[in-house]
């Protein structure tokens, strides 16, 4: 079993664990999680968010970014300037779309959740510009 410094697990979800959890997801939910594709900007739930808790993977539930992490980037997707832990981000490097960017994945079910840039705020820099629809938010008790 593969553990994060934040103490969850990473092992990796066989091919028919992430069939069975994806079975819940919606048509939309397939196509970005599984397929790679792209919400249309500004129209994610999450994109206006205040409230203080955590975005996790939709498919398996693995805690991603903090809403401390959390900016407008006005991009029209919600936007971060750096993970819950290092280690719940995989990174691909895309060449789609005639270009080359940086693809963010979870590592557990290696579902699609956005593209992350080097043109963020400090103290990182990056924005990890990510799909609502890859993921749930939990709020902060």
């Amino acid at each position: 079993m593969s553990v994060s410094a934040a103490g969850y697990d990473l092992t990796p979800l066989n091919k028919a664990q992430i069939e069975e959890k994806a079975e819940a997801l919606t048509a939309e939910e397939r196509r970005v999680l599984l397929d790679h594709g792209t919400e249309h900007p500004f129209c994610g739930t999450l994109l206006d968010n205040k409230t203080a808790g955590v975005y996790h993977c939709r498919l398996c539930d693995l805690p991603l970014f903090s809403s401390d992490a959390k900016f407008d980037s006005g991009t029209g997707w919600p936007s971060f300037f750096q993970p819950f832990d290092p280690e719940h981000i995989r990174y691909i490097e895309d060449s789609t779309l005639g270009m080359t960017r940086t693809e963010v994945r979870c590592p557990r079910c290696d579902s699609h959740l956005g593209h992350v840039f080097p043109d963020g705020p400090a103290p990182t820099g990056q924005r990890y510009c990510l799909n609502s629809i890859a993921m749930v938010f939990v709020e902060s008790a």
